[in-house]
């Protein structure tokens, strides 16, 4: 019988579910820098090389609706370690892809098993006190936003010197290391619902039908999530292009700019303690309208660049860290599965605004990403609008 999980999160335990988050996500976003060498090998279009972000996006998508929900009733350790001896197959199967099609499939086994650090972060939250959830979750989370943003530079280094193949090698000596050390060192973590796995499906639905907050921070995620990733999917192309003819390890550097929305976690987390998570989300949207409004107007010049992906990683991390500790707070008992909602929208979101931005670059070059984020954005901040008259009138009802 697994023991009852220790109460509250010692700083060394919360410094590695955070490395640990941030290895595993990396295998999500590798590919991004990697995009115009894949596409070059393959002999594949700009368009078709960037349906590769896309599929591991749509991957992730069904590992979180799929294989998340088992974090509240299986024993999550265990669960953690064989998703990631899962995750070592499908990057060792990307490395060593013969042609396009097969590179297609096995992205998207990586995706569909780049799950756990959405296993980790309802852990770690579950763990914590009440008092310090939102620090613990801001921390945890800090670990992935530097996971995303050093993957982007690492596999750009890696790509120019030993080529992109090199990159999913090292993901998966990485994820065997990890699910070894995972192993050894998380806590028992035992079931919280008897539910069995088709039950755990059908749930999701009673939640998003009985909890407003779960819906409106998962439209407003998918949304902010999209737009980022409609530009961060787009900007090797721009990059690699007139004026600027960057090669793949300087495309990379730019991921370093998004250090800002790593450290904005770590303050957000704390803030989330003492303010309302929900103000701090739609101050968040404003600062990804200006950053996407910046990097659409000034996408010829460099300086403008650089703001703007410093304004875009503020803003959609603050609306991840907000939005996170708002669904947090509802069902303890239900950690998993209300994380599976919220990120399955996430990351659905995150697909679409791939999907989109390749096409507004096919379509009109960088004006046609700038509509696709600016309007991303704008509905978010629609949504955000009306659920706060609506909640308004029933105040003043």
């Amino acid at each position: 019988m697994a023991q009852p999980l220790p109460t509250g999160l010692s700083g060394k335990l919360v410094l590695f579910l955070a490395i640990a988050g941030g290895l595993s996500v990396a295998n999500l976003y590798y590919c991004q820098p990697l995009l115009v060498a894949i596409g070059n090998e393959f002999k594949v279009s700009d368009g078709q090389a960037g349906i590769i972000s896309t599929l591991a996006q749509v991957g992730y998508g069904l590992g979180l609706l799929f294989i998340v929900p088992l974090g509240d009733a299986m024993e999550r350790r265990n669960l953690i370690f064989r998703t990631l001896l899962a995750v070592s197959l499908a990057l060792f199967g990307v490395a060593v892809a013969p042609n396009f099609i097969w590179l297609s499939i096995v992205i998207t086994l990586v995706g569909i098993t780049t799950v756990v650090p959405q296993l980790i972060v309802p852990l770690a939250a579950s763990m914590a006190r009440p008092a310090e959830r939102g620090r613990v979750i801001g921390n945890v989370m800090s670990g992935l936003l530097v996971g995303i943003l050093l993957s982007r530079t690492v596999s750009g280094y890696i790509n120019a010197w030993l080529g992109w193949r090199a990159v999913y090698f090292l993901a998966l000596a990485l994820m065997l290391v990890l699910a070894f050390a995972l192993r050894q060192v998380l806590p028992a973590s035992p079931p919280k619902t008897n539910l069995r796995y088709g039950e755990l499906l059908t749930s999701l639905v009673h939640l998003i039908k009985t909890e407003p907050v779960l819906r409106e921070t998962a439209v407003l995620g998918g949304l902010a999530f999209g737009a980022m990733s409609s530009f961060w999917v787009t900007l090797t192309f721009l990059l690699s292009g007139a004026p600027f003819h960057y090669s793949s390890d300087i495309i990379g550097l730019f991921g370093l700019l998004g250090a800002a929305g790593a450290m904005m976690a770590l303050f957000v987390g704390k803030l989330c303690d003492v303010i309302n998570p929900r103000i701090i989300t739609g101050v968040a949207l404003v600062l990804s309208l200006a950053g996407f409004i910046v990097a659409w107007v000034g996408g010829q010049f460099l300086p403008a660049l650089m703001a703007a992906i410093i304004l875009l990683d503020l803003g959609t991390q603050a609306v991840q860290i907000s939005n996170q500790n708002r669904i947090y707070s509802l069902k303890s008992e239900a950690g998993s599965r209300l994380n599976t909602v919220y990120m399955v929208s996430y990351f659905a979101g995150g697909s679409l605004g791939s999907f989109l931005g390749v096409a507004g670059w096919s379509w009109l070059g960088w004006d046609g990403v700038g509509i696709v984020g600016v309007g991303m954005v704008g509905l978010a901040l629609l949504v955000y609008g009306l659920d706060l008259n609506r909640s308004m009138w029933r105040r003043r009802a």
